[in-house]
C-alpha cells in the first residue's frame, strides 16, 4: 500500500469558549476570579486569562505557581499553595463554574451560518475545551436549545493528558472516523488549544477578536474603531504567534474562506505538516 494525501477536509474541531460560545470567553475567567477569592486570595481578571486553555486544574496550578500569586495565597493561607490547595480550589471553582456558566453561553454571530456551510460541504464537526465534563454537559445543553449542535465532545478529563498535548483533537478523529490528520482543521482562541492541533498533526486557525486574549464582550468588540481594532488584534496575533497557527481570522464567522484555501492547498498536494 502507498500513502495518499488527503485531497479535502473531512473535520474541523472546535474549542467552545471564546469561539463557538461566549465572545471574550468571560465564563471560566471570571469564575477563577471568584474561586480565588473564597480561599482570600485576589486575582485580576488579566492574571486568570493568561493560562486559558489548558484543563481547569492545570489552569489553577499554573496560576498558583507565579509568584505573585503564590505570594497572595501565602499571606492568607500561611503557606504557598501546593497540590491539595490547587485541588481544593479547584473543587469550589466546579460547582461555581456548573450554576454560572450559563450566564455566559450566548452563540457567538456567525458560528451557526459557518457550521452549516460545513455541513453543507460533508464536513465532519468535532469539539473539545479545556472545561471538563461536568461543565461541557451544561455548555452542550445550553449551546443546543441555542441551535448549536456538533457531531462529537471532547471534555479535558475525558483523555489521560489536556491540551498542549493532542489527546483530545485525536479522540475527535477517531470518533468521527476520519482518515487523516491532515484532512482536519482545528479552530481555537489560546495557545494550548492551537499547540494541540498543531500537535495532531491539523491545520490550525486561530481566533484574535472573539476570544480569551482580546478579552471583550461583543458590544465593546464592535464599539472599537477601526484604529483600535487594528492595535488590538495585532497584540493578539503577537501573543499568539508563537503557537504556529497556520491562519489568524477575527471570529468563526470568517472560517469559511479559510475552509476554501485550505481546501486548494489540499488539492495541491500541500499538508499541515510541512506549512
Amino acid at each position: 500500500m502507498q500513502y495518499s494525501r488527503p485531497q479535502s477536509i473531512q473535520a474541523v474541531i472546535f474549542d467552545w469558549a471564546g469561539t463557538m460560545v461566549d465572545f471574550g470567553s468571560f465564563a471560566p475567567t471570571q469564575i477563577f476570579v471568584e474561586a480565588f477569592a473564597e480561599f482570600g486570595v485576589d486575582i485580576s481578571l488579566e492574571e486568570a486569562r493568561g493560562p486559558m486553555g489548558m484543563g481547569k486544574w492545570d489552569h489553577i496550578r499554573t496560576l498558583c505557581n507565579d509568584a505573585d500569586i503564590a505570594e497572595r495565597y501565602r499571606e492568607s493561607k500561611g503557606h504557598l499553595p501546593n497540590d491539595d490547595d490547587v485541588t481544593a480550589i479547584y473543587q469550589r471553582f466546579m460547582p461555581l463554574q456548573v450554576a454560572k456558566v450559563a450566564e455566559y453561553s450566548d452563540v457567538i454571530p456567525g458560528t451557526l451560518d459557518t457550521l452549516a456551510a460545513l455541513r453543507n460541504r460533508g464536513i465532519k464537526i468535532g469539539s473539545c475545551s479545556g472545561y471538563p465534563a461536568e461543565v461541557m454537559a451544561k455548555v452542550v445543553e445550553l449551546a443546543r436549545e441555542n441551535g448549536l449542535k456538533v457531531d462529537h465532545v471532547v471534555a479535558t478529563d475525558d483523555v489521560p493528558n489536556g491540551r498542549p498535548h493532542p489527546a483530545q483533537s485525536l479522540a475527535n478523529v477517531i470518533a468521527l472516523g476520519i482518515s487523516d490528520v491532515a484532512a482536519c482543521v482545528k479552530v481555537d482562541d489560546t495557545a494550548p488549544g492551537l499547540l494541540e492541533g498543531r500537535a495532531a498533526g491539523m491545520w490550525t486557525v486561530a481566533l484574535t477578536c472573539s476570544g480569551n486574549t482580546m478579552g471583550l464582550d461583543y458590544h465593546a468588540f464592535e464599539q472599537l474603531s477601526e484604529e483600535e481594532l487594528t492595535v488590538r488584534r495585532d497584540h493578539v496575533r503577537e501573543q499568539l504567534a508563537p503557537a504556529g497557527a497556520h491562519y489568524f481570522i477575527d471570529t468563526i464567522a470568517d472560517l469559511p474562506e479559510v475552509i476554501e484555501d485550505i481546501q486548494a492547498r489540499l488539492a495541491r498536494g500541500e499538508t499541515p505538516q510541512g506549512a
